[in-house]
């Protein structure tokens, strides 16, 4: 191994017996051993020992230079590559610059004690992300593991579920996996706090007889060193990741792309992982919304000029599970500093002196721009930037029946435009 590379090595609870003899002659070659604190009272070492700052992502560049020339070795949680600082040394340094000793990771050890099938769960961190991360992931009948920021976390999840509709999900508390303290407890989310039941380390089934139906608030507390399982009952409610979910699980003054249009109009930005979307005139916010909803990596600004529906929008998102960031303001102008978008969605103010030409030039190669109208002056300027660049422009309408005296009949709603072009 090259003199100035970093190794990084993966430490599972069960500390320094738990490591292969490669992994312990590393951290004995080691002049300078870095990791959190709990990771380095685990490794019996005479290395100068160098315990994580916070924020460790502020520190971290400095300490590998004031380190340099020194055999450094860090400590990480389990895999080191998997949501672990492996990663981000990496991202900083090069991968020709770093050596990475892999333990197994949380999710393994999880999966093996649960008897579950790692290619057919979904691993969602909250060590960074806020609980309502969860909720574009829960859908009937799955099987998600969860990894904790601390102690408090099992209990968030839990009351989250249940406010969801998921409160007969059972959830497993699996603590200091592979260490001599390892516990794995079980409960339905409605149980929270009132019991868990017990479950033994090195099953996944319930010990008999059950030895643990505690009160939360008992003096052995849940580990900040934990997993959570989650399998959702069967019947739980549908909230898809499709496009269109439905008008009422957006809070909003009216300012909403309604169901069907938002549909087709996601169906024209065409989502794609990694992508980032502008949505310009963000009203309730439904658009970036359900783009981010896609997929964990798409990306989405709205701007919105109203303080009160920018509020509104950021609660939106809150509810439903993504990460969308609110620029308050008014388009072109507040576009200027922004990162250069692959999609981009005019739901409001195309109008505006600029506004196409600000995002036509903004867009990156590629990237697929979208404008709604319902007006007149909107349509024929739409229709103007249609015969200069192309694309697609559709008239959609939609009916819905509702009650006319003692029988139905087809209500028309507003006809919308639709431009969609590529650039």
């Amino acid at each position: 191994m090259p003199a100035d590379q970093i190794t990084v090595v993966g430490v599972g609870a069960n500390g320094w017996p738990g490591l292969t003899p490669e992994a312990q002659t590393a951290i004995h070659k080691a002049e300078v051993l870095m990791g959190s604190t709990r990771q380095l009272a685990l490794i019996p070492t005479a290395a100068v020992r160098v315990a994580w700052p916070s924020p460790l992502s502020e520190a971290l560049p400095r300490l590998l230079k004031e380190y340099s020339g020194k055999q450094i070795c860090v400590l990480a949680s389990g895999d080191p590559t998997y949501h672990g600082i492996g990663t981000t040394l990496v991202r900083l340094l090069g991968p020709d610059a770093v050596h990475v000793i892999p333990h197994p990771s949380s999710v393994s050890l999880a999966c093996a004690r649960l008897g579950w099938p790692q290619d057919q769960i979904q691993v969602v961190s909250l060590v960074k992300n806020p609980v309502e991360h969860l909720h574009p992931h829960l859908t009937p009948d799955r099987r998600l593991l969860v990894l904790s920021r601390n102690a408090q976390t099992p209990a968030e999840v839990a009351h989250l579920l249940t406010a969801r509709g998921y409160g007969a999900s059972q959830l497993t508390i699996l603590e200091q996996l592979a260490a001599p303290t390892e516990r794995i407890r079980t409960t339905p989310a409605t149980n929270w706090p009132t019991t868990l039941a017990g479950l033994s380390a090195d099953r996944a089934t319930p010990a008999t007889p059950a030895t643990s139906a505690l009160p939360l608030g008992w003096s052995d507390p849940i580990d900040p060193l934990n997993v959570i399982a989650i399998h959702t009952p069967a019947d739980a409610p549908v909230l898809s990741t499709s496009p269109g979910l439905p008008d009422d699980v957006y809070e909003n003054d009216g300012q909403l792309t309604k169901r069907e249009v938002r549909a087709v109009t996601l169906s024209r930005l065409a989502p794609v992982p990694g992508q980032l979307l502008w949505d310009i005139g963000g009203g309730a916010g439904s658009i970036a919304i359900e783009w981010s909803r896609h997929h964990p990596s798409c990306r989405a600004i709205a701007i919105e000029r109203d303080p009160a529906r920018a509020d509104r929008l950021a609660r939106n998102a809150t509810n439903l599970g993504v990460p969308v960031t609110t620029v308050a303001g008014a388009a072109p102008t507040a576009l200027a500093d922004l990162e250069p978008p692959h999609a981009i969605f005019i739901g409001g103010g195309a109008t505006a002196a600029g506004m196409i030409e600000a995002c036509w030039t903004a867009l990156r190669p590629g990237g697929r721009l979208v404008t709604n109208s319902v007006t007149l002056e909107t349509d024929a300027l739409i229709t103007q930037w249609h015969t200069r660049y192309g694309g697609d422009l559709i008239r959609l309408e939609v009916h819905r029946a509702a009650p006319l005296g003692t029988m139905t009949a087809w209500r028309p709603s507003l006809p919308v435009t639709i431009w969609s072009v590529t650039k």
